[in-house]
């Protein structure tokens, strides 16, 4: 184990339901829902007319008109996520040598949007073979390089020390919270801005997701379309948003008396090897990703306090992470809260792991664990506690989080509260 920790000291997030960590907590604790008809296009024809879309006005964010211009929606997420977070750190970089500053960003579809807008716009509506290419956005190469996104991010932090985008589909938060941890850990950087965003909600996003079955057609009821663990869900609902969370090195952040979320105790990730988007029902491979954070974080699993599920709302991946839960933790999975905050914010893609991390150092900061909402009918194969409906205060000093994504990647992290060497900061 390396001496060096990594400790959030800072968060920002672009969220479905309120812009900036406050109104994000305050929606998770007061168990609202912020999904809704689709109103970025006209989704009229597609089978799944839903979403958990962000009301992100950029300009009233601070961005400039051509910030605005030149970004994508993602990033410019990302870039307001950011701008919250460092503020929220206390952290002064301008003191800071540049190149102990890191930034490690996740995303599913990067910039997406703009690529669609865009080839929409040079081919006529899609009608001409050969497109216009005196035509398109004078910005559109930092569409299709998911490396702008760092970009964006690094010129927003002045940082100068290593820089990652990582793409791993649906556990991308998780996996770009876990690479900034490993900067701080290996001493490559002192203070990481690491987190996740996507803005996906497009037409070709919503066809894809069609295409296979996996997003809920319950479009008459939005409000209580995303259901994870319940008896009558059918499938997730697609979101949007940004969370950025600011690392530092533990005894730097303590020295300096910056307030402290939580630790990075551990983390792990596997691969299933078995399918595009199907998971084993065992869920072997999420349980083996449990088991090695748990160890890399030195906890028993007795020690989890809360778990941050998945719980996308589709049925195989409730069941299988369910069973992952039961193997990795033994006994203590029927004791230990269970919840999935995308019945509240939907499914994110990349970015929801960032997002579902920030819950969790607020969980444990509030000893609070935010429910699942719209778990009226518990699916009877389900039995664990998935913390119905409303939200519960208890004492919340060790979180696991979990993330599974198609292509088989799973990856479970472990956030405890501060040590208290660092809590007496």
């Amino acid at each position: 184990m390396s001496a060096r920790r990594a400790v959030v000291t800072g968060i920002g997030v672009v969220a479905p339901g309120g812009i900036g960590a406050k109104a994000f907590w305050k929606l998770l604790t007061e168990g609202r829902t912020a999904t809704r008809a689709i109103t970025h296009f006209d989704a009229s024809g597609y089978r799944s007319r839903i979403g958990a879309e962000c009301d992100f006005d950029p300009a009233a964010a601070g961005l400039t008109p051509e910030e605005i211009h030149r970004m994508d929606r993602c990033s410019q997420f990302a870039v307001v996520a950011a701008r919250e977070a460092l503020a929220d750190s206390g952290a002064e970089t301008d003191d800071l040598a540049p190149h102990r500053i890191g930034v490690s960003v996740g995303s599913a579809v990067g910039s997406t949007t703009t690529l669609e807008q865009e080839y929409v716009q040079v081919s006529g509506g899609g009608q001409q073979w050969v497109v216009d290419a005196g035509n398109p956005h004078p910005h559109l190469y930092r569409a299709l390089v998911p490396s702008a996104l760092g970009a964006e991010v690094a010129w927003t932090a002045g940082a100068q020390g290593p820089v990652r985008v990582v793409s791993t589909g649906c556990t991308s938060g998780l996996d770009s919270v876990a690479q900034g941890a490993q900067f701080i850990e290996d001493g490559t950087a002192d203070l990481v801005v690491a987190g996740a965003t996507d803005a996906p909600i497009s037409p070709i996003t919503v066809a894809c997701f069609d295409a296979i079955k996996a997003t809920s057609a319950n479009n008459d009821d939005p409000e209580h379309a995303s259901r994870p663990f319940d008896r009558d869900r059918d499938g997730f609902v697609l979101g949007e948003g940004a969370a950025v969370l600011i690392l530092e090195e533990a005894e730097s952040a303590r020295r300096r008396g910056a307030r402290i979320y939580c630790e990075v105790a551990g983390y792990a990730q596997r691969g299933n090897a078995f399918h595009m988007t199907g998971l084993r029902p065992d869920g072997v491979e999420l349980a083996e990703a449990v088991r090695v954070a748990l160890d890399r974080a030195q906890l028993p699993p007795d020690a989890v306090d809360y778990v941050n599920a998945h719980g996308s709302g589709t049925r195989q991946n409730d069941r299988h992470e369910t069973a992952a839960f039961k193997t990795s933790l033994g006994d203590h999975a029927r004791r230990v809260p269970v919840s999935s905050i995308k019945s509240m914010i939907g499914h994110s893609l990349g970015a929801i792991g960032a997002l579902e991390l920030v819950a969790c150092a607020l969980a444990i900061e509030m000893n609070t664990v935010p429910p699942t909402a719209n778990l009226h009918h518990p699916d009877p194969e389900l039995d664990l506690d998935y913390v119905p409906l409303t939200a519960r205060e208890q004492v919340t000093d060790t979180v696991l989080s979990v993330g599974s994504g198609f292509g088989g990647f799973q990856t479970a992290m472990v956030l405890t509260a501060p040590r208290p060497a660092v809590r007496d900061a």
